[in-house]
């Protein structure tokens, strides 16, 4: 039997274990109980838990009914989420709680998950794509304890790989499009090309430019390049 202390474990902080309804055995939470068996505790299933102050077993519940321990400042009756407040609420669209405040945030219905009101309007929607694994870790986001970021392109990651994959490089796992806002460096391009002359044999040029980003770009927003041709390669080996 898992030991909570009244502390709760690294993931929760509560002061009740959960019995698992698929084995009967108690954990302090689900996450403690996937990394220990070889299966997965159903949270939405879970209808006892025990009190870690006086180890009295009962019906789910804010509080204990013996000693009256309170077992988690938040309590969620749906998904038998036990925590310290952190301003959460239940999503009856996405199906979980989420760290809010509530009021903070909106449920994409396309994207199947609540975004930041930041973002209303203002993101890429991609059909469930919530429900895709991060490209990164291929763990899920939808259900995951850490939040998503949401790509200029609409794909998703967790925060913490999107901050590890700005160290390496800045596109999309996925598309390869642009991970960051790019149009403050389009805009240093444009000042400089704007003061370097275009020689005379290359002003009336045109040349193709294959690119990720400028795939979903109107023509009149691209940036201004400046370019120099290669000379022909030379079949010489010499």
């Amino acid at each position: 039997m898992a030991e909570a202390g009244g502390a709760g474990c690294d993931h929760y902080r509560r002061s009740c274990l959960l019995q698992a309804p698929c084995c009967g055995k108690f954990y302090v939470c689900r996450l403690c109980h996937d990394s220990k068996e070889d299966h997965q505790m159903d949270r939405f299933k879970v209808k006892q838990v025990q009190c870690a102050k006086c180890r009295r077993i009962q019906q789910a519940q804010q509080s204990c009914e013996d000693c009256s321990s309170v077992f988690g400042e938040y309590y969620c009756g749906i998904c038998h989420l036990f925590d310290k407040d952190k301003k959460q609420y239940h999503c009856e669209k996405c199906g979980i709680c989420r760290i809010g405040p509530k009021e903070d945030f909106f449920h994409c219905s396309k994207c199947n998950l609540c975004l930041a009101l930041s973002l209303q309007g203002k993101h890429k929607c991609i059909e469930n794509v919530s429900r895709q694994d991060c490209p990164i870790c291929l763990e899920d986001i939808h259900t995951s304890r850490v939040g998503a970021h949401v790509l200029p392109c609409g794909h998703l990651l967790h925060r913490t790989c999107y901050e590890d994959m700005l160290k390496e490089g800045y596109r999309c796992p996925l598309c390869m499009h642009s991970a960051l806002d790019m149009s403050r460096y389009w805009r240093q391009l444009d000042d400089e090309v704007a003061q370097t002359p275009m020689p005379t044999e290359y002003q009336n040029m045109m040349v193709e430019v294959n690119s990720n980003t400028f795939l979903t770009v109107p023509p009149s927003s691209l940036p201004p390049l400046l370019a120099t041709l290669c000379p022909p390669r030379s079949r010489s080996r010499e």
